[in-house]
């Protein structure tokens, strides 16, 4: 229990640091607020995106729009709950008209992502799309890597589709349920 409190204390004083040092002022002020992350901060599991969409911005928790509900779907199906991992992204500030985040942006917030990673300590890192995918993992292919597990510096990563990518293209759509099926028995042996 101590450990969750400390854990819970380091990622909000993080919060308040990406708050305080202006990180990425231009995307802060065409955004309606941060969006840092949610979850279990003793989670096994971390899921990263790129970047909060506008229901996210609106309500200020990663994966709350269609791509969050599709996540939360295929989270039941292998019995998991949001509350069971965590989930951040990339960029903590939805850019303007949902475009792709800048490397500049994700470079800014880099640091940041890391250091939720190091408070976390999960097993096992789930990539979502390939933003995030190249954030960790640079030069792989989603199309080759996803649903394998990539170790690289003693961290275990897991590359998937972004659920978006998935409501808007069928054949991916069954592509990420079949990798998510997959995922408690990659969970068990990394």
């Amino acid at each position: 229990m101590a450990q969750s409190k400390q854990q819970i204390k380091a990622l909000d004083a993080l919060h308040q640091q990406i708050l305080d040092e202006n990180i990425c002022p231009d995307l802060a002020a065409s955004a309606t607020q941060l969006v840092f992350g949610e979850g279990n901060e003793n989670a096994d599991l971390v899921f990263v995106g790129e970047a909060p969409g506008k229901k996210e911005d609106e309500q200020g928790i990663p994966f709350v729009g269609a791509a969050g509900k599709f996540l939360n779907e295929m989270l039941a199906k292998i019995g998991l709950a949001r509350e069971d991992i965590y989930i951040t992204n990339i960029v903590k500030y939805r850019p303007p008209n949902n475009r792709d985040p800048r490397p500049a942006e994700k470079l800014a917030f880099l640091p940041f992502l890391q250091k939720q990673i190091e408070i976390i300590q999960p097993k096992l890192i789930v990539t979502l799309g390939r933003h995030s995918m190249e954030c960790f993992l640079p030069g792989l292919k989603i199309s080759q890597a996803h649903g394998q597990v990539v170790q690289k510096e003693g961290q275990a990563y897991l590359p998937f589709y972004h659920p978006a990518a998935a409501l808007y293209n069928g054949s991916l759509r069954q592509t990420l349920i079949d990798d998510f099926a997959n995922l408690p028995h990659l969970l068990e042996t990394n």
